[in-house]
């Protein structure tokens, strides 16, 4: 998606620019300049809408490389989306129409469970042997389309924050938790990424992933030395974001949170963890990044003396 002026809107700024009009003239050009602002946000939306809706074509293909190709695109529009305030807007307007809401699609499609249940229904039925009908084959999630659904998920919370409400809809917590513990790396650290976008200021998440005792799996993750490092070092900033997240909260849901720590990993590291989740209130993004990942390598480096 290209959110670019169409050549007639920059015609108009510069007029507007050079000339000096009379009242009549400024009263004629304010509303021309209302008329091409009417436009100009009709266009945006179209193309908005647009690529939503050849996105989610694709993402709800029968074929994974078809899922990946929609993913993809899907994922490319969130990030154009996030350039500018105004088209936030617009995508949290589309997301309030069933047709062209994102995260449903990820969990019917992608992020869907393939289980024992799966393959007994299509045992059980045989109407494409009896009839006409041909059987409709779904090919399984491949490791990159898991990883793509998980950063689109992310950035679909992260941009409408009532995504995280239609995520809770889907059981998000208990599939995502799934994923953590029986798919590879690539998946895992788009998991950790997604899993702390949909429980902020998530109640219902919260709860969810308290269940599922989520920081149970994630510290018997970052204690792991034979797993890989980037991903002990993606648990470590997970846990410094989470709790930095819900310090001062001394009501459910993850009241306990920081006993939980302590009790996993020990004293040290517990005490290092929380200290460190203060950081970065007044450093801007790239530092606050930054920050990020060395209180994650100091928390690694506790544990490995602990």
């Amino acid at each position: 998606m290209y959110l670019k002026k169409p050549l007639w809107s920059e015609k108009f700024q510069e007029g507007k620019g050079e000339s000096t009009e009379s009242d009549g003239d400024t009263v004629a050009s304010t509303a021309v300049g209302e008329l091409v602002n009417s436009l100009n946000q009709q266009r945006v939306y179209r193309e908005v809408t647009l690529a939503l809706r050849t996105g989610l074509r694709d993402a709800c293909a029968e074929f994974s490389f078809l899922r990946v190709r929609g993913l993809n695109s899907i994922l490319k529009f969130l990030r154009n989306v996030a350039e500018s305030d105004a088209t936030i807007d617009l995508f949290n307007q589309t997301q309030s129409i069933p047709e062209l809401q994102v995260v449903p699609v990820l969990f019917q499609h992608s992020l869907k469970e393939t289980g024992d249940d799966y393959n007994d229904d299509r045992v059980a039925n045989l109407n494409h042997v009896f009839g006409v009908e041909p059987m409709k084959i779904t090919s399984p999630s491949t490791d990159a389309e898991v990883a793509l659904a998980l950063r689109v998920l992310e950035g679909c919370c992260l941009l409408h924050p009532q995504s995280t409400s239609f995520a809770h809809q889907y059981k998000a917590i208990p599939v995502l938790m799934n994923i953590l513990s029986t798919r590879g790396v690539l998946e895992q650290g788009a998991c950790l990424d997604a899993l702390i976008s949909i429980m902020v200021d998530s109640p219902p998440n919260q709860m969810d992933f308290e269940k599922c005792n989520g920081i149970m799996e994630v510290a018997d993750l970052i204690r792991d030395k034979q797993a890989d490092e980037n991903l002990r070092l993606k648990c470590g900033e997970f846990l410094l974001l989470l709790i930095g997240h819900v310090n001062g909260r001394d009501k459910a849901p993850l009241a306990s949170i920081h006993e939980d720590v302590r009790h996993l990993l020990g004293e040290k590291s517990a005490s290092l963890i929380w200290a460190a989740s203060q950081f970065g209130s007044t450093l801007d993004p790239e530092q606050r990044l930054t920050a990020l990942q060395i209180q994650a390598r100091r928390v690694l480096e506790s544990l490995n003396l602990y």
